[in-house]
């Protein structure tokens, strides 16, 4: 546990003192943020552990925790997420209808980008389970439920799960600094297509669209990026089940005869094969959950430490008692949060009670809002992003045998299939902010 925290405080404090770097285009420029290079420096170390001294490796049981501590790390960052959206919800109240309708492209733009490509790659019922959704941990229940995971779907989704742990929040970066500098969306729309799902690859969109534009415009793109990931969150695994899935299977049936027929089968991962491999297994979630009431305040406290450090080297943040104050105040809404979570009878998910709480805490009603907001917006979001993204590098290499099986057709179609979730859900929402293209 104390090799874990001391290696994501390693690669924070490398990562911030590496600072933003701007990459030219003809149309602009594409801003790699400190978190890619935290999640770039832990999966090398990861990757190279079996080559290095036994006291400066990490070995499997460690990653496994990282896995899992990042959970935690997350939970700050929905929290000063949250604590934002309280102050915006009038501005998110104004863009309902478009906050509602974006999210139809989350949930179907995986297939309608992904599932065309992976026909007419050659690949066949794998193409379901890579397409259908964006392949997190509730996708793969429900496909492991529906069609098990030995199964072509459930070789599909495995392949977007492991593509999306390895590539996604590097992937979705890119591609957000990217369309940023084409100036061709509103940025509030890039910031609900943020909204994916997943807490890393939501806290890298949202920087990377958030890094090209003044503090202000920043502020409402962390909170409608936090909105809608709040949505696709709580309503994901439903609208996945009842809709996206079932409509993946009616467009596969379609457009197999007329996109697949006559191409060879290309199998990312042979059945007979991939039965026997337990590298290929579906992951374990339960694995590094033994992480105690003390280890949680220990990866708080060092996450909220590099939190004011990267304040102040990158954000124009101050190194002062009132940012500590700050972090302080958004660890105790992640503290509320997992305390009640435990305490309460009904089982809802942290993430829910984390995100209302820091809501109520500054929604403008409440006569607390306006000091806990003058408060903690003293500590820039991003800040509490670069943790996050250390602990999913550190996670990453136990996960690099199992994609070294994957296919590079696979892969293809899962990054076209993240690809569609942000600009599905971008492009619908850029017709209800009613801004042209």
């Amino acid at each position: 546990m104390a090799k874990l925290l001391l290696g994501m405080i390693a690669l924070v404090l490398v990562a911030e003192v590496l600072g933003p770097v701007s990459i030219p285009l003809p149309v602009g420029a594409v801003v790699l943020l400190p978190l890619l290079w935290a999640l770039l420096l832990g999966a090398g170390w990861g990757a190279l552990s079996p080559r290095l001294p036994a006291a400066l490796g990490l070995p499997h049981a460690l990653q496994a925790r990282a896995s899992h501590l990042l959970q935690f790390a997350l939970m700050l960052f929905v929290a000063k997420l949250s604590l934002m959206v309280g102050t915006s919800v009038p501005r998110v109240i104004e863009s309902g209808t478009g906050l509602i309708f974006q999210e139809f492209g989350h949930f179907l733009g995986t297939m309608v980008f992904g599932l065309p490509v992976a026909l007419l790659l050659g690949i066949k019922r794998e193409a379901i389970g890579a397409t259908f959704s964006v392949g997190r941990e509730p996708s793969l229940a429900i496909i492991a439920e529906r069609f098990g995971m030995h199964s072509p779907e459930g070789r599909g989704v495995l392949a977007e799960y492991l593509t999306g742990t390895v590539f996604g929040a590097v992937f979705i970066a890119v591609l957000a600094s990217v369309l940023t500098a084409l100036d061709v969306f509103d940025p509030i729309a890039l910031a609900m297509g943020a909204g994916v799902g997943s807490g890393s690859m939501m806290a890298a969109a949202a920087g990377a669209v958030a890094a090209q534009h003044p503090p202000e415009v920043a502020r409402d793109i962390a909170a409608f990026a936090a909105a809608s990931n709040i949505i696709t969150t709580t309503v994901g695994t439903y609208f996945t089940l009842f809709i996206s899935l079932p409509a993946t299977i009616f467009a596969y049936r379609v457009l197999e005869p007329l996109l697949g027929r006559g191409r060879k089968a290309h199998r990312a991962l042979e059945p007979d094969v991939a039965s026997e491999d337990e590298d290929l297994e579906a992951p374990d979630f339960e694995e590094g959950k033994d992480i105690g009431p003390w280890g949680i305040v220990a990866c708080w406290a060092g996450c909220a430490l590099m939190a004011i450090l990267a304040n102040a080297l990158n954000y124009e943040g101050s190194f002062d008692g009132l940012t500590a104050l700050a972090a302080l105040a958004t660890v105790g809404v992640a503290a509320l949060a997992t305390l009640i979570a435990r305490l309460l009878p009904v089982r809802l998910p942290v993430v829910l009670w984390c995100s209302l709480f820091g809501i109520l805490a500054t929604y403008p009603a409440m006569p607390w809002s306006a000091t806990i907001a003058s408060l903690t917006e003293r500590l820039n979001f991003m800040a509490l992003s670069t943790p996050i993204l250390a602990f999913a590098g550190l996670s990453l290499a136990k996960d690099i045998p199992a994609f070294r099986r994957l296919g590079w057709r696979i892969v293809l179609v899962s990054l076209c299939a993240n690809a569609g979730t942000f600009l599905g859900a971008t492009i619908i929402a850029q017709f209800f902010e009613h801004r042209p293209l």
